[in-house]
């Protein structure tokens, strides 16, 4: 099992990115509920976490990008299927429409302060 001084030294090459639009009158209700359920449990298994957020006229758009050693080690989290998504219990209540999937990309380079 890594420690979270372990963890700091591996390199990211997997990530995986995460979609959602919520209406923006929910938007920061939601934006806590989101860190809460969704953003401290994958910290505590990822590499590293990235949350983002866009206010738009209307709506709210959620991206969360989560980095990962590699697939396999992703499957701790995601299980066999790296693609599928894992909703959080209120996202069908918070989100317009609930995301289908996830992206997983391969990470080619990182140049520069990203942290």
């Amino acid at each position: 099992m890594s420690t979270d001084s372990s963890r700091t030294l591996l390199r990211p090459t997997i990530a995986r990115i995460w979609r959602g639009r919520t209406v923006t009158a929910r938007a920061d209700e939601y934006a806590k509920y989101l860190e809460e359920e969704g953003i401290k449990p994958l910290a505590a298994k990822a590499l590293g976490v990235h949350s983002f957020r866009e206010d738009r006229t209307g709506e709210t758009e959620f991206v969360t990008i989560s980095y990962w050693e590699t697939i396999e080690a992703m499957s701790s989290f995601a299980g066999s299927d790296p693609c599928r998504i894992h909703h959080l219990p209120r996202d069908e209540e918070f989100l317009i429409e609930l995301p289908r999937s996830v992206q997983v990309m391969q990470i080619v380079d990182a140049i520069g302060r990203t942290g």
